[in-house]
């Protein structure tokens, strides 16, 4: 194990930020955890549907304080985008051509859930699965694709994004919410949240490309005032403080956004800032990078079957009974303790799928671009040898 995680500290491109990709592994595993702590599969009268221990224990908010990393997500995207556009430009590469690079790795392993899920209801709807269990599942699985719709948008917009100021989006989300719950205008109107609300850490990535957050200062008041912000909308404003969606709640911070998710969201990434000293420090010793190498090269298969492991778990066990902390109420706390110990399960069951869908995510044609373009570029070099000679001749 050492000898590999050498082996991969020594490929590494010496101008690498690694902090980038530490903040990406982090933020792609605090969802994964996330949605394997709160959310339940609960069996009742045949059918299965989805709850929460946030539902009965809203005291136990502040897991999703930790765990709800979207925003750090956002901002390291915004950030590798337009750095990746900008040296896209810089070789002559079309806008077309960026664009079509970092989406397929985006829609490629998006494809084989959406295959996989509707091959899975269909036959669950022939065997006479009740509708409303095969709703849930399907609803549950594909839940993580609302995220490559938004992020898609983002990254195509890329390019009219690079200097917009974080604070015109806030703004945005501001207005929205105080149109919606101050003067009670239509809940349809929420949605809009679902881009400005998104586009303020995907700016503020931007901003960090610019050199714009490089001191401290700028971590330290994104993360004192995003703070202040959220605390103050949840014990005076009336957000939830729950910073997920709560089953039965009449306000959801994250379905659409709301203006606490996006302050929050600013907090995190100011947090985020701060870290990336330490984590670049982290990052020279070979066994934790190759550990975030690892997660970065299969973010998008992690992201988008890690609620497939959850649901395959739950349904595999069922003819063992109601098992505490599968399929019995999240009510208590030794419903927690029980699916605290449930979750190296999970991770074994999103391993096999790894396993099976990870190429979904690695395209080999790049490679073989890149071979043939260097070997073209050696042939033209040895042609344009031979005519000096000959000419000198």
């Amino acid at each position: 194990m050492r000898r590999g995680a050498a082996r991969v500290d020594a490929g590494t491109p010496p101008g690498r930020d690694r902090a980038v990709d530490a903040l990406r592994a982090f933020a792609i595993l605090g969802v994964v955890l996330g949605h394997w702590l709160v959310t339940a599969l609960v069996a009742d009268s045949g059918t299965l549907h989805t709850a929460s221990p946030l539902q009965d224990m809203p005291w136990l908010a502040p897991i999703s304080w930790v765990f709800q990393t979207l925003a750090v997500f956002f901002l390291v995207g915004g950030h590798v985008a337009t750095r990746g556009y900008a040296s896209a430009r810089a070789r002559g590469t079309t806008y077309r051509q960026w664009l079509t690079g970092r989406l397929s790795r985006l829609f490629r392993p998006a494809a084989a859930v959406l295959t996989l899920w509707t091959v899975t209801a269909v036959a669950l709807l022939l065997s006479g699965t009740d509708f409303e269990t095969v709703c849930t599942l399907v609803k549950l699985a594909l839940s993580p694709l609302w995220f490559l719709v938004v992020f898609a948008g983002l990254t195509a917009a890329t390019p009219l994004l690079t200097r917009l100021n974080p604070l015109w989006p806030l703004a945005v989300v501001l207005h929205v919410d105080l149109i919606r719950f101050g003067l009670g205008g239509p809940s349809w109107l929420g949605w809009v949240n679902v881009a400005a609300g998104w586009l303020v850490p995907y700016t503020l990535g931007a901003a960090w490309t610019r050199g714009e957050l490089e001191r401290a200062r700028a971590g330290w008041v994104l993360l004192a005032g995003g703070a202040a912000a959220t605390a103050a909308l949840v014990l005076w404003a009336g957000y939830p403080a729950s910073m997920v969606g709560v089953p039965g709640g009449t306000i959801s911070n994250l379905d659409p956004p709301t203006l606490a998710a996006v302050t929050f969201g600013l907090a995190q990434c100011g947090l985020a800032l701060l870290l990336r000293d330490r984590l670049r420090r982290s990052m020279r010793r070979p066994l934790a990078w190759s550990a975030v190498a690892l997660v970065n090269l299969s973010a998008m298969t992690i992201f988008l079957w890690h609620q497939t492991a959850l649901m395959a778990t739950t349904a595999t066990t069922i003819p063992a009974g109601h098992l505490l902390g599968l399929h019995t109420r999240p009510d208590d706390l030794t419903w927690v303790a029980a699916r605290v110990a449930w979750l190296p399960v999970f991770a074994l069951a999103l391993t096999i799928c790894w396993t099976a869908f990870r190429t979904y995510e690695q395209d080999p044609r790049p490679r073989t671009v890149r071979t043939g373009s260097r070997t073209r570029a050696r042939a033209r070099t040895r042609a344009r040898i031979r005519a000096k000679s000959l000419h000198r001749a």
